[in-house]
């Protein structure tokens, strides 16, 4: 793709929809050979525990596996669409579907069934620095609220200066914290490389009624803008 390519496919506008069951192979392209990092094919929540069984999923188990989910129609996600190319790639669900979480100590909570996880989002390197990441944690706060989660969950990491330095995308696959911060999610363990993020909805629908009783001179709030869900 010549620069003049990727210059116009980065002006093209974005939008994010569910995954369905016929994705598998948009995916597949997607992730590439090497399914998104290091044969992961994210199924690293899915899988319940590292060590000999991870190294034993990783590639073609972990391939198999993932298309199983998607033509099952088991699998939540979103892809983020531009110029009627996938750009971009997030894993949702209820926490329950993601054992792994349980072995990882910034990521443990009093959850319940209510409680949604926010797993990984995968970005192709030509596509970064245009907001698709944004977008797609965006939709996800909207999709897990219409599919009836109380609480959703991330697990992003934090720059060690602690701003928003880019960070190598083996490293940031759950996102940045400053990302969260900025959608209301609120951190719900101590500061760290990987932390705790927890986006309550009943709690933001009260803060919202507030905002709307307040008196008009209190100018504190902005508007929030929508994402566009394609089914």
């Amino acid at each position: 793709m010549s620069s003049d390519s990727r210059a116009d496919a980065a002006r093209a506008p974005l939008s994010v929809r569910p995954l369905t069951p016929r994705d598998g192979g948009l995916v597949e392209e997607l992730f590439g050979s090497n399914g998104a990092c290091g044969g992961c094919w994210c199924m690293w929540a899915r899988v319940p525990r590292g060590g000999k069984l991870w190294e034993a999923s990783k590639g073609e188990p972990n391939r198999r596996a993932l298309a199983e989910l998607i033509g099952s129609g088991a699998a939540h996600a979103l892809l983020a669409v531009s110029d009627q190319r996938v750009v971009g790639w997030c894993s949702l669900g209820p926490r329950a579907e993601f054992p792994r979480l349980e072995r990882v100590k910034a990521a443990r909570s009093n959850w319940d069934e209510h409680t949604w996880s926010v797993v990984c989002f995968f970005i192709p390197a030509r596509q970064r620095g245009r907001g698709v990441a944004s977008a797609l944690l965006d939709a996800a706060i909207a999709y897990a609220r219409e599919h009836g989660a109380r609480v959703l969950e991330g697990y992003p990491v934090r720059s060690a200066s602690g701003g928003d330095a880019k960070m190598p995308a083996a490293f940031a696959w759950t996102g940045v914290a400053s990302m969260f911060q900025r959608r209301g999610f609120e951190r719900a363990s101590p500061s760290g490389a990987r932390e705790l993020w927890r986006l309550e909805f009943d709690a933001r629908r009260e803060r919202a009624a507030k905002t709307e009783r307040a008196p008009s001179a209190d100018r504190g709030g902005g508007s929030r803008s929508r994402v566009e869900r394609r089914r």
